[in-house]
């Protein structure tokens, strides 16, 4: 994409064109999100990391804030949310980041007809929260959460703890998610399709994060097997089902990830869908940090 493309603007203000949002433990994004650096210089942009509550950062001296791995919001997602309202440009939109933050959203695509994996939510406010736990193996989780936090997989026989750990949720004034474990996880993992303007660009296979009962990470995220995967004709056209479902048109989102799994009848069920800062694993795909670079461009061209 040639710099003509492009608006004068940040020449005539001494703006950097892009700044990609990260974490402090990332300060300077990791090796798959740095990608995109050199693929937004072939397209005649300069971007930079900066790290999303340094309150150093001048968030004006950017033409966009491109929302990357800014995977600690989950504890303090009031203030992220105030922040990124506060940026004059992010992408993805600030009324994405505050509807897909919360996994709350899942209800929505469900009763749109969306084969979502069956959840019981539980709110702080029920009552005497005599909720009902899925029979077998379940997993236990925040409706605010990234990279696995606060998720824990138990047994059969380990519904005691599974109720403690939705009991101390609830404390913490957070809704929880309680859903069967997919077994065909263990065996064949997540499929990530990844969309980059709408379009779809490629996909992984996520390994199983829980393997066996108990707390899935200590860390900010947990770390996992990704490996290129082609996904089934029935696995596209439900993330496409899912993205067409959105309350914008998918060629409005710069990037959205699809993550599904498969049910006992070995139909694709979505399990997450990522628009706020999901990794895109721009190494896997053939040619995606340039289509994701292509895509700021053709959004910075327009100004």
């Amino acid at each position: 994409m040639s710099r003509a493309l492009i608006s004068p603007l940040s020449e005539a203000l001494h703006l950097t064109d892009v700044a990609l949002a990260t974490c402090s433990l990332l300060p300077n994004l990791d090796a798959d999100e740095r990608q995109v650096i050199p693929a937004l210089e072939a397209c005649g942009m300069t971007a930079e990391a900066r790290v999303w509550d340094d309150p150093a950062v001048r968030w004006d001296e950017f033409r966009v804030v491109v929302i990357r791995s800014t995977w600690d919001y989950a504890e303090r997602r009031d203030a992220f949310l105030e922040w990124a309202g506060s940026l004059p440009r992010v992408l993805n939109t600030v009324q994405v980041i505050r509807w897909n933050t919360d996994k709350s959203y899942l209800r929505a695509l469900a009763a749109s007809g969306i084969p979502v994996v069956p959840t019981t939510w539980v709110k702080p406010d029920a009552g005497d929260r005599a909720f009902q736990l899925p029979e077998g193996n379940l997993v236990v989780k925040p409706a605010v959460s990234s990279g696995a936090q606060n998720t824990s997989r138990y047994g059969p026989g380990d519904h005691r703890a599974a109720r403690t750990h939705v009991e101390r949720l609830l404390a913490e004034d957070r809704e929880v998610m309680v859903q069967p474990y997919v077994p065909s996880v263990d065996a064949n993992g997540e499929t990530g399709l990844i969309y980059i303007d709408g379009v779809f660009s490629h996909a992984v296979r996520k390994g199983a994060l829980l393997r066996a009962p108990g707390v899935a990470t200590d860390e900010l995220w947990a770390r996992e097997d990704i490996t290129p995967r082609t996904p089934g004709e029935d696995e596209r056209a439900v993330a496409e089902a899912v993205l067409d479902a959105l309350p914008w048109s998918p060629t409005t989102l710069l990037y959205a990830r699809v993550d599904l799994v498969r049910g006992d009848d070995n139909a694709p069920l979505l399990l997450e869908l990522e628009l706020a800062e999901p990794s895109l694993f721009l190494g896997l795909g053939s040619g995606a940090a340039l289509r994701l670079a292509e895509g700021i461009a053709r959004r910075l061209g327009t100004d």
